[in-house]
C-alpha cells in the first residue's frame, strides 16, 4: 500500500517544539484530573492531529474505524458529545483536508469529477423533492444530511485519491469491518449476556449468542459484516496474484505482497465467520448473492463465469438435495426465502409466538404501502416513515420499528415513485461503472473491483430484508462509492493515455 506522502511543514525554529511541549502538558493535565473516559478522548483526538498531519487519507482510515461506536458510545458511555462519534470524525477529516489544502496551496475549490457521483446525485435531488410532503422537517433533514456527507466523502476520496490512495481505503474499510468482527465473536462467545440473542436450543447450538457487534442489534451488524467481506476476499486474492507475478517475472519474493495477502485472508475469515454468528438470515441471503457475484465477475471471458457459476450452483445443490447440510441452518435459509418474498394481507392473521416476527414485517411493509398510496409521486418525506407511521399502521401493529424492514419499500413511502426509480437508478449506475472497472490493467484494482461488485450486490440483497443505512454505515458506503470513483478515473486515463501512445 502507497500513497502516504507527508507535506513539507518548516519547524519554525523553537517555536513548533513548544507548541508541542504545552500541547503535552495540557494533556498530561487532563489525564491527571478528569475522568478516565474524557482523558482517553483527549488522547484519542491528539492522536487523530497527529496522524491527519500526516496526511488526511490517516483521518479517512480513523473515521472508518469510529463511526461504528455511534450505538456503543450512544447506549454505554457516559460521555455527552456534542455530536455523534462518526459526525465528529467527519468534520475532524474536513478539518485535516482543509489543512491540507492550505498547507501545500491548493483551490478549495478545485475538487474532480467522476461520472459515478451522477446517479448519486440523481438520488439525492429526487430524494430532496419529498421535503414538500415531510410530516417532519428535522427526520427530513437528518435523513437529507447523510446523503449530502455521503456526496462529500466521494468528492473527499477523489481529490485524495492520489498516487493509489484507492489502497488504503480498501484497507481502512476492511480493518473497520474487522475490529467489530472481533467485538462480535466476544458476544457470540457470551461476552454480552443478552440472554434474549440466546441462539436456540442449547442441546441443538450450545451455549452461544447472536453478534451483533456494536450495533446494538445483530442484523446491522451482519449487514456491516457482509459488505465489507467481499472486499477483504479479494484484496487477499489481489495481493497474491500481484505476488505470484512478480516471481513469476522477476522470480522475486515481495514480502510486502505476502504479508498483506496474509493479512486480508485473516480479515476475510474473521468477516465471514461474523456473517455466519450474527445469525441474520437478510445477511446470509446476502453474502450468497456476494459470493454468486463474485465468482462470476472473477474471469475475464463469459463462458468462464458462467461455468465457474454453475459448477458451485451443482455442488451446493447436491449437498443440500443430499441432507449433508446442518438441517438447523437449511431451514433457517428456506425461512429467509418463505418470509422474503411473502405478500399476503396480515390484517386479519392470528398472531402466534411462530409467526410474530413474520406477520410484524409484513405489517410494516402494508403500512409503506399505505403511505406510497396516499403520496405516490414524492412519498411522506424523506426520514418520515417513523413519523408518518401512527397514521397508517395496521391495528395490532401500534409501534414503529424506525423504517418499513425492506428499503425499497421504504424508499417507495418516503420519497415515492420519482425516488424509488431514482435510486434503483443509483444501485444500477454502481454496478454498471464497477463492472467496467474490472477492466482495469492493475491485477489488485481489478480485484478490488470484482469486491466491490459484491458489495453493492449484498447492498440490493440483504435491503429486502432491513436498512443498512444505519449507525454510520451510509459513511463506509460513501467510501465504497469514493473508491469505485478512483479506479473508474484510473481507467479512464489509462484508456487516454494508450489512445495518445
Amino acid at each position: 500500500m502507497t500513497g502516504l506522502t507527508a507535506p513539507r511543514i518548516s519547524h519554525g525554529g523553537t517555536v513548533l517544539p513548544l507548541v508541542w511541549g504545552c500541547a503535552a502538558a495540557v494533556l498530561g493535565l487532563l489525564i491527571a484530573t478528569q475522568p478516565i473516559e474524557a482523558a482517553w478522548l483527549a488522547l484519542c483526538l491528539v492522536a487523530f492531529g497527529l496522524l491527519a498531519a500526516v496526511t488526511p487519507l490517516a483521518a479517512l482510515v480513523i473515521l472508518l474505524l469510529l463511526a461504528p461506536l455511534r450505538t456503543l458510545i450512544a447506549t454505554e458511555s457516559a460521555l455527552n458529545l456534542p455530536l455523534d462519534i462518526g459526525q465528529l470524525a467527519l468534520v475532524g477529516l474536513l478539518a485535516a483536508w482543509l489543512a491540507y489544502r492550505i498547507v501545500h496551496r491548493r483551490s478549495l475549490l478545485s475538487l474532480r469529477w467522476s461520472p459515478v457521483i451522477a446517479p448519486v446525485l440523481l438520488f439525492f435531488a429526487a430524494a430532496s423533492l419529498s421535503v414538500f410532503n415531510a410530516f417532519s422537517l428535522g427526520a427530513w433533514l437528518n435523513e437529507w444530511l447523510k446523503w449530502a456527507q455521503v456526496l462529500i466523502l466521494i468528492l473527499l476520496c477523489l481529490d485524495l485519491g492520489r498516487q493509489r490512495a484507492w489502497e488504503w481505503l480498501v484497507f481502512g474499510l476492511v480493518l473497520s469491518g474487522a475490529a467489530n468482527a472481533l467485538v462480535g465473536w466476544y458476544e457470540f462467545l457470551g461476552g454480552s449476556g443478552a440472554l434474549h440473542l440466546l441462539i436456540g436450543d442449547l442441546q441443538v447450538y450450545g451455549n452461544f449468542f447472536r453478534a451483533f457487534g456494536t450495533f446494538g442489534q445483530p442484523n446491522p451488524f451482519g449487514g456491516f459484516m457482509g459488505l465489507t467481506a467481499p472486499l477483504a476476499i479479494t484484496a487477499a486474492l489481489g495481493y497474491g496474484a500481484r505476488g505470484w507475478r512478480q516471481w513469476r517475472v522477476a522470480r522475486r519474493v515481495s514480502f510486502t505482497n505476502i504479508a498483506a495477502a496474509l493479512l486480508y485472508l485473516t480479515a476475510a475469515g474473521l468477516l465471514v465467520s461474523a456473517v455466519f454468528i450474527s445469525w441474520s438470515r437478510g445477511a446470509w441471503l446476502g453474502f450468497g448473492l456476494s459470493a454468486g457475484a463474485i465468482l462470476f465477475a472473477l474471469p475475464r471471458r463469459f463462458w468462464h463465469s458462467l461455468s465457474l457459476v454453475a459448477v458451485v450452483g451443482v455442488l451446493v445443490g447436491g449437498l443440500w438435495i443430499s441432507g449433508r447440510l446442518p438441517a438447523s441452518i437449511v431451514s433457517r435459509i428456506g425461512s429467509v426465502f418463505a418470509e422474503t418474498f411473502a405478500t399476503s394481507d396480515v390484517r386479519g392473521v392470528d398472531i402466534t409466538s411462530e409467526n410474530y416476527a413474520l406477520v410484524e414485517r409484513l405489517a410494516h411493509w402494508q403500512a409503506a404501502i399505505n403511505m406510497a398510496t396516499d403520496h405516490p409521486w414524492l412519498g411522506v418525506g424523506f426520514g418520515n416513515y417513523e413519523a408518518a407511521y401512527p397514521q397508517y399502521r395496521l391495528i395490532n401493529w401500534k409501534f414503529p420499528l424506525g423504517h418499513a424492514h425492506n428499503y425499497y419499500l421504504n424508499v417507495l413511502a418516503e420519497t415515492g415513485i420519482i425516488g424509488l426509480v431514482a435510486y434503483i437508478a443509483l444501485l444500477s449506475g454502481l454496478l454498471l461503472f464497477t463492472w467496467r472497472t474490472r477492466q482495469h490493467p492493475d491485477a489488485l484494482a481489478r480485484y478490488t473491483a470484482v469486491g466491490l461488485l459484491g458489495s453493492w450486490t449484498y447492498l440490493a440483497a440483504h435491503s429486502l430484508t432491513d436498512n443498512l443505512y444505519v449507525n454510520n454505515l451510509f459513511l463506509h458506503l460513501g467510501v465504497m462509492m469514493g473508491t469505485v470513483s478512483l479506479l473508474y478515473s484510473e481507467l479512464k486515463s489509462a484508456g487516454r493515455l494508450l489512445r495518445t501512445v
